[in-house]
């Protein structure tokens, strides 16, 4: 099997809006995106109501900007796209850069902001804040897709201790013993009989001869 098949698994999705003050360059900033090693998931091109901005920035709601927010994001489309990659939630916040698009030309020259955006609210794109927010996010925009939920470091660390390693540690042990000409082969088919996954039959016949 060629293993340049599958070169990447992606773990992790954010949500990128192109804003209305930055369609004019939506080709351009894809092309960026990709270069930067995103995949584009998702993509709509949309037009949003008073209210439906007043829902996907709830939020900020009673901060002094929201109503100008909520304005400027329904006044013209925009483009929302579900991004992914590995730590996509920091990395597409890394390449938009901070918030105030004047603070980014200084800061930050060449991040997307300080490049497309023109002032602290008309910044150009939206990124998810956080890997919960981008969640949220993506279902708002896209109400069909289906986000699998990425484990934490300690469940996965649990599962392991409880289902896995016990059961490689008698096979490593058996393997040993054995000492076979080909150990991979025949530890991988010692694993396949000895999944705890696997379903144990009982043989009726074989239990009454005894």
């Amino acid at each position: 099997m060629d293993g340049n098949v599958y070169p990447h698994i992606y773990v992790e999705r954010t949500l990128a809006i192109i804003k209305p003050d930055a369609i004019h360059k939506s080709e351009e900033i894809e092309d960026i995106i990709l270069k930067s090693g995103f995949t584009v998931l998702q993509k709509r091109r949309l037009q949003l109501s008073l209210e439906q901005c007043s829902d996907f920035y709830a939020d900020q709601h009673g901060k002094f900007f929201f109503p100008d927010l909520t304005a400027f994001m329904s006044s013209g489309p925009i483009i929302a796209m579900t991004l992914a990659c590995n730590n996509a939630v920091a990395h597409w916040k890394s390449l938009i850069g901070p918030v105030n698009s004047n603070m980014a030309k200084e800061t930050n020259p060449d991040c997307l902001r300080a490049k497309y955006g023109t002032s602290d609210l008309k910044n150009a794109l939206h990124g998810s804040k956080s890997f919960h927010a981008a969640e949220r996010e993506i279902k708002f925009m896209f109400p069909n897709s289906v986000i699998e939920s990425v484990p934490s470091k300690e469940a996965t660390e649990e599962y392991l201790n409880r289902y896995v390693n016990p059961t490689l540690l008698r096979g490593l042990t058996e393997l040993c013993k054995h000492k076979p000409l080909n150990p991979c082969v025949w530890l991988a088919d010692w694993l396949m009989k000895n999944s705890p996954n696997n379903p144990q039959i009982y043989n009726k016949s074989k239990s009454n001869r005894q």
